[in-house]
């Protein structure tokens, strides 16, 4: 009989299982193919886990010093903890004090930004990291095996809440725990030193429980409610949740939500009174497990910050947005948002194929739909009762509570990251896969279910080796044939270290084309050759400029060697690699300008650059010059260096002109604006328009309504086009050096600036620089 029990289990369960096993086996294979602290925010989570692991307290927070684990330091404890109790007989002294150090930071890195040229490791890698593992790669690879569980652990509870809310239906529950266990990024974050790994099984254990409840059948006695276990338990999940993120807070009313229905109902023979103080009784059987596990955090955080949650501080060290975000420039970066949902790996700076994120996307949006289907049948066909409805509600409500809880962090700093609503994954994924099942019939759920997880293990299992490897995978060194076949011979070497061996430029037919001209807001890619001339013990960073007559920078591109991936430090003599550059040229590039490329090597630390010798030996300066290129206006425009700013959908700049970029103290820029009004306005705006140095300094400086107060713009016309001049002088006392020339608008009477609005309504800064300019 038993044994007929455990088949029939085993029957019944097996596809779950084998979901588990494979989601275990994906989420390891992200965590080995990842270098360590190359996923998202490892970089700052693991120096907390160290300091504890180190014997250390927990730390106190202040924004005036520079602290390892930066805002991370703010987070609940439970999880660091843990994951030091796990790993503190480990020596990772390696971590700061290795040759070189493993935290051995990139300091040119586009962390959050994609770019056509690499530059994506926020560290730099050595063979100490190796496998076999020992020390802080130990140490990590450690916790990331654990953070894999974790992970396991809420595919596995997302199928029990779809099981509790959906009963018979395991076709369903499937599906969904399928969707959670192969969604890219959830195996990425999995895999990986992170905060989040805790909280979100402990938020789906918790909204299984107030399920469970809100589920039950069971009348409850007068005498024996103080004694269900449940509502402890739930209380007891709740704190331990608290105490690893403060996004699991949103649960807390929701919990309350669910006890507080589970009992009006089951005692609606009592009278109200009674009714409402067995309400306020449960509550407190959760309340106060929660106090006692989580409470003594954020009494510690109002002791030392002044603020029970401690945000003041995390935003002091993390940032604030400047200016503050608006719910229009929020859902301008709702790409971004979807795209790290899904998969944006590293520091958000490792993206799929755009395919990849129409396809999730379009499952998303079709799946949205069925979920408005699904509740107006419910609500139409079934005409549920309060006591039906609960475990739909906590559903959708989880989710609903963790974006609304996003979007206000969001409007005070970075963070429009998908991933960061994880902890209401297991509610996503089933919501999801029940959108998806509107649209076929019961009997075809199966095949759904195969079809889309079938779908996105495909997309999960590539993406590792497609993506994240060659991310971060070394540049191969050229063999003697590949440096014979360079097609423009420089041998310029730098301080008898480095020799730039030559370069070379795409042809036209490349993603992106060079010519002998450009136009602002071209690519120019430039792939430069060298070869180190002797071992080096400082880590040299490379400039690539796009330098103009007057001697400004029109575009740069700065980082170490091996598109980030290979210090000059970790060189063998003779070594040899080809580098390439991507310089972006600003929409606001001043056209037509003749350039060159400028090439060097420095030192980040001190900013000294390395000597540069010809060919022939004779000394060049500290770069080298080479290959001369046109900017050019773009064609057709009716205005000077067309632009097009437009500044709160009322006023675009569409234009500018300057007589001259280059000046002494004393003398005057003309330049000459060009605007169009976009819609009828009945302010008057005035314009500003700056010579701006270091710290944002003054050095020259005209404010004035357009056209010196003869076209205010409450009298423009949508459409006219204004043409506006200034003169700006010079300061006398002006230091020379390269200046930034910036415009805008602002209300006289309130000082406040209109904000540019970008694609998809993105609200932007407040102000446009213009081509720099250079004090003599």
């Amino acid at each position: 009989m038993t044994c007929n029990l455990k088949l029939g289990t085993i029957k019944r369960h097996w596809a779950i299982a084998l979901i588990l096993a494979t989601f275990i086996a994906l989420s390891a294979t992200y965590s080995v193919v990842t270098p360590i602290f190359e996923a998202s925010d490892e970089l700052w989570h693991y120096p907390f886990i160290k300091h504890l692991a180190d014997g250390n307290s927990l730390p106190v927070q202040d924004a005036s010093i520079d602290q390892p684990w930066r805002q991370e330091g703010s987070q609940p404890p439970l999880y660091y903890a843990l994951s030091a109790l796990a790993t503190f007989w480990i020596d990772t002294n390696d971590a700061y004090e290795g040759h070189p150090p493993l935290l051995w930071h990139n300091p040119h890195v586009d962390n959050g930004v994609l770019t056509a040229d690499g530059n994506t490791n926020l560290v730099v890698h050595s063979q100490q990291e190796a496998f076999p593992w020992h020390g802080t790669a130990l140490a990590v690879h450690l916790i990331r095996f654990l953070s894999v569980l974790m992970g396991a652990a809420t595919v596995l509870l997302t199928y029990l809440i779809a099981l509790e809310i959906f009963p018979g239906r395991n076709d369903l529950a499937l599906g969904a725990a399928a969707v959670n266990a192969f969604t890219p990024m959830f195996l990425f974050i999995s895999g990986a030193v992170n905060n989040d790994n805790l909280v979100v099984p402990l938020c789906s254990l918790a909204l299984l429980m107030m399920v469970k409840i809100a589920n039950r059948k069971s009348q409850i006695s007068n005498l024996n409610w103080l004694l269900d276990i449940r509502y402890w338990v739930l209380g007891f999940v709740l704190g331990l949740a608290a105490l690893t993120k403060e996004s699991a807070l949103g649960l807390f009313p929701l919990a309350l939500l669910a006890v507080a229905v589970r009992v009006w109902h089951q005692r609606r023979d009592a009278p109200p009174l009674k009714r409402f103080g067995l309400v306020i009784g449960h509550w407190a059987l959760v309340i106060l497990p929660a106090l006692a596990v989580s409470g003594w955090w954020y009494w510690r955080n109002w002791r030392l910050y002044g603020d029970p949650l401690g945000l003041n501080v995390f935003l002091d060290i993390l940032g604030r947005r400047h200016p503050s975000a608006t719910l229009r420039q929020l859902w301008g970066e709702r790409v971004g948002f979807a795209m790290s949902y899904w998969g944006l790996f590293g520091g958000v700076n490792v993206s799929m194929d755009a395919w990849v994120y129409h396809l999730l996307n379009l499952l998303a949006v079709v799946a949205a739909i069925g979920v408005i289907i699904f509740l107006i049948r419910k609500l139409i066909r079934d005409r549920l009762q309060p006591k039906d409805w609960i475990a739909v509600v906590l559903l959708v409500a989880w989710p609903s509570a963790v974006f609304v809880s996003l979007i206000r962090w969001a409007l005070q700093t970075w963070s429009s990251q998908g991933r960061l609503v994880f902890s209401a994954i297991s509610a996503l994924s089933i919501l999801l896969f029940l959108g998806l099942s509107q649209f076929v019939p019961r009997r075809y759920t199966k095949v759904l279910t195969c079809l889309v997880a079938g779908s996105m293990f495909v997309i999960a299992a590539i993406a590792p080796f497609r993506y994240i490897a060659p991310a971060y995978a070394k540049p191969p060194l050229l063999s003697s044939e590949e440096i014979e076949a360079i097609p423009n011979r420089l041998d310029i070497s730098f301080g008898g270290a480095m020799k730039l061996l030559g370069y070379d430029l795409p042809v036209a037919n490349t993603q992106y084309p060079i010519s002998s001209n450009l136009k602002p807001g071209d690519a120019l890619t430039v792939t430069l050759y060298w070869q180190s001339l002797a071992e080096m013990s400082q880590d040299y960073s490379v400039f690539v400029h796009l330098l103009d007559e007057t001697e400004l920078i029109v575009a740069q591109r700065d980082m170490y060697p091996g598109q980030g991936l290979y210090p000059t430090s970790l060189w063998s003599v003779g070594d040899a690699i080809a580098n390439r550059y991507v310089l972006l040229l600003p929409e606001t590039a001043f056209a037509p300008n003749q350039t060159q490329l400028e090439v060097g090597l420095y030192n980040f630390a001190t900013g000294e650059r390395l000597l540069a010798y010809g060919s022939d030996g004779e000394l060049l300066g500290d770069n080298a010059r080479f290959h001369e290129i046109k900017i050019m206006p773009r064609a057709g425009a009716e205005v000077p260096n067309p632009v097009n700013f437009n500044f709160g959908d009322r006023i675009a700049l569409i234009g500018y002109d300057m007589d001259r970029r280059a000046a002494a103290p004393g003398e005057t820029i003309h330049l000459t604006l060009y605007w169009q009004a976009l819609a009828e306005m009945r302010e008057d705006y005035t314009v500003f328009t700056h010579v701006l140095g270091e710290e944002n300094r003054i050095w020259a400086q005209k404010d004035n309504w357009p056209q010196g107060g003869d076209a205010p713009t409450s009298t423009w016309e949508p459409g006219q086009t204004i043409v506006d001049k200034y003169e700006l002088v010079i300061n006398p006392d002006t230091p020379p050096d390269v200046y930034e020339v910036e415009i805008g608008l602002y209300l006289a009477a309130t000082g406040e600036r209109l904000r540019i609005v970008g694609q998809g309504g993105r609200l932007l800064d407040d102000r446009v620089l213009l081509s720099k300019v250079r004090v003599k």
